[in-house]
């Protein structure tokens, strides 16, 4: 009984093995196409003067005590870059956010106001990628928990077993796709973006890293699957060959 008992405890650790992978990859995807921080960076603007009590770096300072007279020459020092600040962003799929000069919180917009217009229709297209590659991961996701948990029949779950290695691999094509379209229309309005965002200095961040990691992930998992439904088919071939053989052996003896 242990030749047939090993085998089947090797392929239930394989399912859970692609399920974990799949299960992080939704995760990670869930989580990167949510977030606005693909790419991080930051943009020269003036430095506005100081008002009230605002001190720092951040504003323009007046050498007069008294600020608020029209009447007072006032002489401002800064020149050259000391006239500009650095406004950190961070932008996503769906919006941008801006750090607003001297006062807390961000100011968004629409990511896709600032695409351009020759770009847009790309936009739209890893937005709807990104979508069929979350609810793909989350199909390949079920089937293989429902493997898992379906031990009726061998033949069944090896049938559930290929349609999921189907969907994962298709999940993972997506998501490349629509990661490589993100990375290109990024760069295009970077470059002929509004004047008042386009930055001046600017890097992948953490969601960008999750996002391949979710695909890297889903790529993982299919590849298990695929091994799994290949070693049992093997198997099955095997185990028919040598029944095959002890017939063949049990049907001679009699006739000597």
């Amino acid at each position: 009984r242990m030749p047939v008992a090993v085998p089947a405890a090797d392929r239930r650790q394989r399912a859970s093995a692609a399920f974990s992978l799949s299960f992080l990859s939704l995760v990670f995807s869930i989580t990167a196409f949510c977030s606005s921080y693909w790419c991080e960076g930051a943009r020269k603007v003036a430095k506005p003067f100081c008002t009230g009590q605002s001190k720092g770096d951040h504003c323009i300072r007046f050498n007069s005590p008294d600020a608020n007279n029209s009447n007072a020459v006032q002489y401002i020092w800064e020149t050259g870059d000391d006239k500009f600040v650095d406004q950190k962003f961070h932008a996503g799929i769906w919006y941008s956010c801006e750090e607003i000069i001297n006062e807390e919180g961000e100011k968004c917009r629409s990511f896709i106001s600032l695409t351009p217009a020759a770009d847009q229709g790309v936009l739209w297209l890893s937005i709807v990628s990104e979508l069929l590659y979350i609810i793909l991961l989350l199909i390949g996701a079920i089937l293989m928990s429902v493997e898992i948990c379906y031990y009726s029949s061998v033949m069944d779950g090896l049938k559930i077993n290929a349609f999921s290695a189907v969907v994962t691999v298709l999940a993972g094509l997506l998501g490349m796709v629509a990661h490589m379209m993100y990375t290109t229309v990024f760069q295009m309005t970077v470059n002929l973006g509004p004047e008042d965002w386009r930055p001046h200095t600017w890097d992948y961040s953490w969601s960008y890293c999750l996002a391949w990691s979710s695909f890297a992930c889903c790529m993982a998992a299919a590849v298990t699957t695929i091994n799994k439904y290949t070693k049992t088919v093997l198997e099955f071939k095997h185990k028919r060959e040598m029944l095959e053989r002890n017939l063949k052996v049990n049907y001679k003896i009699p006739d000597h």
